[in-house]
């Protein structure tokens, strides 16, 4: 997380004091590093240079629209998942032309919706939905670029709730009944196949499972081809590990050098999809300690942010760092459960972590949450949700404001 950095005993996001950003937009608080988002983005770009990538950004990831907009300006697609997406992506200015669309539960009017608006390429997740997609874009008078999802079967070695390569898992189609669904798209008026996709989960620490899939991919491939499918481009998803804390994860130099010589030979595109690789480790989120409780058995700070800001500890029982936003060396080390204020013992953001220097009325960084940290925020216990903030060098602007208690209710009757 190079952009967060301590100067002076206090963490700062490029040159900004976290602290003086707690202080005047409040806490509980995102706090993104511009440069940290498109350091990740020309990184990705750059390694897959040779095989004419489409970096898709996923929209699922962080999906604030001044994020979105920066990868647009650098020349970025989105990885979609929904019709909200969709619009988000359009008003975030990135051309539909770079949009793919995935996903098991595609509705007729998200369908509808990016058809009308000529999106890249739907990566299809079922013969219902080629189905679908055939009709409608024959209803809308269009033809629509289409790709099929396959599964192949591949143990990444995920977390049970993000694995989706597996056989046992409801996202794409068996490879072994790829050949008879691409025959059967060639056969529908109102689509026109181009695309093969592959996501095998998230995150990914090696490169063998892009490898092995690649391997199953890449020949039937080669077979489509010459029976006449006109295969353009390959989407090999995202997935690509980043460090939470002794994490191991790939270069995408190292990814690179070994699935380009897989793809480069048979002339197709590459489509890459990250989110996390991207976002994650450019942002943190900030709070507030309120009390430090000690009970006969434990300690627990206490901290204005809870699950509903950031659930992934709770859902996913995921590490993040937790760093002071001020060192005060005068303070004894705590070891400490680090917990938020919603009525959840799940509610517990660290347990039994050396926390440093850690005081009531201190704020407390919790690191590598700019992916999936906000986008799965939720109002539960009537919470508000927090403020976004983007840094660049010296300046830094609100991207979302705070909820309030009104805009708990509106739209409510």
């Amino acid at each position: 997380m190079e952009p967060f950095h301590y100067h002076h005993n206090r963490l700062f996001c490029e040159e900004m004091s976290v602290q003086a950003l707690a202080e005047t937009h409040g806490t509980p608080l995102y706090v993104y590093s511009r440069r940290a988002f498109l350091d990740r983005f020309h990184e990705v770009r750059s390694a897959f240079q040779a095989c004419n990538p489409l970096v898709a950004c996923s929209v699922k990831a962080n999906s604030n629209l001044s994020v979105l907009k920066l990868f647009a300006e650098a020349g970025g697609g989105a990885d979609i998942v929904s019709g909200g997406e969709l619009y988000r992506a359009l008003k975030a200015g990135i051309p539909a032309d770079r949009i793919v669309y995935a996903g098991v539960g595609k509705t007729a009017e998200e369908i509808t919706y990016a058809i009308q608006n000529d999106i890249h390429l739907f990566n299809v997740e079922s013969m219902p939905e080629l189905f679908a997609v055939n009709r409608l874009a024959g209803e809308s008078g269009r033809i629509a670029r289409i790709g099929f999802r396959l599964n192949p079967d591949v143990d990444a070695k995920t977390h049970a709730k993000t694995t989706t390569g597996k056989k046992e898992n409801k996202f794409g189609l068996p490879i072994s009944e790829a050949a008879a669904c691409y025959q059967e798209a060639m056969g529908l008026k109102h689509v026109r196949v181009v695309g093969m996709d592959v996501h095998l989960g998230s995150p990914l620490l090696s490169v063998e499972p892009y490898v092995e899939a690649l391997n199953k991919l890449i020949p039937l491939a080669a077979d489509l081809k010459r029976q006449g499918i006109p295969l353009q481009e390959l989407d090999i998803g995202g997935g690509f590990g980043i460090v939470y804390h002794e994490e191991q994860p790939f270069t995408l130099p190292q990814l690179a050098e070994r699935i380009i010589p897989l793809i480069k030979p048979t002339g197709l595109k590459l489509i890459c999809e990250p989110g996390r690789y991207l976002t994650g480790n450019a942002g943190i989120l900030v709070t507030r300690v309120l009390y430090i409780k000690k009970t006969a058995e434990k300690v627990f700070v206490i901290t204005d942010a809870g699950m509903n800001d950031l659930i992934r500890p709770a859902f996913y029982d995921s590490y993040h760092e937790v760093n002071v936003v001020e060192r005060a060396s005068h303070l004894p080390p705590l070891v400490a459960d680090v917990v938020g204020p919603i009525c959840e013992s799940s509610d517990t953001f660290a347990r039994a972590r050396r926390v440093e220097g850690v005081c009531e009325g201190g704020f407390l960084a919790l690191m590598s949450a700019g992916a999936y940290g906000f986008s799965m925020a939720s109002n539960y216990n009537s919470r508000p949700r927090s403020c976004e903030i983007l840094v660049e060098g010296e300046t830094a602007r609100v991207v979302r404001r705070r909820e309030t208690s009104e805009d708990l209710v509106r739209g409510e009757v």
